[in-house]
């Protein structure tokens, strides 16, 4: 995944769970809403299924990148 790609990735998670969590959702759901918002966006970039998408988001782990 190219840095661009990664950075829309990053914020879709964060932009995502910030709402959710705003929203009044625990951590967990609004960690998954974050993970499924951002596999969404990259499926869409990139063409890829939405399995391996969230497979892909899973893998950078986004929760921990963004930590950082």
């Amino acid at each position: 995944m190219d840095a661009a790609t990664l950075e829309m990735v990053l914020t879709a998670y964060d932009e995502t769970v910030q709402d959710a969590a705003a929203g009044g959702h625990p951590d967990d759901v609004a960690h998954a809403e974050g993970l499924t918002a951002a596999a969404m966006l990259l499926a869409a970039v990139t063409g890829v299924e939405d399995a391996a998408a969230r497979a892909e988001v899973e893998r950078i782990n986004p929760r921990a990148r963004l930590a950082a």
